[in-house]
This record gives C-alpha cells, sequence and structure tokens, in this order.
C-alpha cells in the first residue's frame, strides 16, 4: 500500500462519478474500512486473518476500495503539540467578487500553503472556512499578514481561537449501505 505524498494526498478529493453498482459495499469491505481507518500499519496479512479471509483476496479488496476512492490514501496521526504547533485557528473567508478565476486563485494558495490544514468553499455569510495550525500567535499573526493578505480577492477574514479541541478525529462512519 503505496503512502501519497502530502500535497497530492491534499488535492484529491473522493470520488463521486462512480457508478452506483460499484459504491455498493458488502460486510467485509465495510470491515476493512472500518478497521484500516482505526490502524492504517496492519499488514494484509493480520487483515485478512481479522475479516476472514485469505491473504491475496483481501489484498484485491483493498486495492478495489483504493481504487474505487474508498481509501484516498494512508497516513501517520501527528501530535501537534509535540511539533510545536499549539494554535489552531479558524479563518472565514469573504472574497471580493465570486467569480471562477478568484476562486480558483484562492483554492490554489491554500493548497500552497503548509499551515492550511482544510480549506471549505461554503455557502452564507462568507465563502470558505479555513483551518489553520501555527506555533503561536506571532506565528498566526505572520501567516494572516503575509501568505493570507497577500492572496488577490480576499476581503475580510473573521478568526476564531480554538481554545480546547473537543474531539478531532479522521474517523469516517461507514454506513451498512
Amino acid at each position: 500500500m503505496a503512502v501519497k505524498s502530502a500535497a497530492k494526498r491534499r488535492a484529491v478529493m473522493p470520488a463521486t462519478d462512480v457508478p452506483s453498482r460499484e459504491r455498493v459495499l458488502d460486510r467485509i469491505d465495510r470491515q476493512l474500512l472500518t478497521r484500516l481507518q482505526q490502524d492504517g500499519r496492519l499488514s494484509i496479512s493480520e487483515l485478512a486473518a481479522e475479516v476472514h479471509l485469505s491473504v491475496s483476496p483481501c489484498l484485491a479488496r483493498v486495492r478495489r476500495l483504493e481504487s474505487l476512492g474508498y481509501i484516498i490514501g494512508y497516513f501517520a496521526h501527528l501530535n501537534p503539540a509535540r511539533l510545536g504547533l499549539g494554535l489552531l485557528a479558524y479563518i472565514s473567508v469573504q472574497l471580493d467578487s465570486t467569480t471562477p478565476e478568484v476562486f480558483r486563485r484562492f483554492a490554489e494558495s491554500m493548497v500552497a500553503f503548509d499551515e492550511v490544514l482544510e480549506c471549505h468553499m461554503v455557502g452564507g455569510g462568507f465563502d470558505y472556512l479555513v483551518k489553520v495550525r501555527v506555533k503561536d500567535m506571532a506565528a498566526f499573526r505572520k501567516f494572516l499578514g503575509e501568505q493570507m493578505a497577500s492572496v488577490r480577492g480576499v476581503q475580510q477574514t473573521h478568526t476564531y481561537f480554538v481554545m480546547e479541541e473537543v474531539k478531532s478525529t479522521h474517523r469516517l462512519e461507514v454506513p451498512n449501505s
């Protein structure tokens, strides 16, 4: 199972154009997805034993789930505090216009900034919600003033600093079809 680079992983989006007949997951597929979310380092032989398959069919299923876009990458979940990245913030961004060119330019800029963990176009009173993690307030001020402010088309921002992370997970509930 190959690990994708961070830049490629950020740019990959889940497949939504997969025909519905290919999107049907059986019980074993759901078990594989659930288990791999819990521990992406499991060997194929360990995974096969847990779902009661032999190694070859298990590997074939995992590869199929990857090729269909159910699995879009494997990664290590790092502790931001141990890395000195203690400040988490959300920034609401309002753009000066809503043209495809402005959206494209903004999205390309966000993908390029290492401080940006997530960036979502949203509906409502602003255009994007950006999740940023940095070392401290000085690093945040530098990011906001030098990087975010340099993006053409940004009209206004509002920042919300996280005081306590109540829940933070990458795990999704795998539905029963």
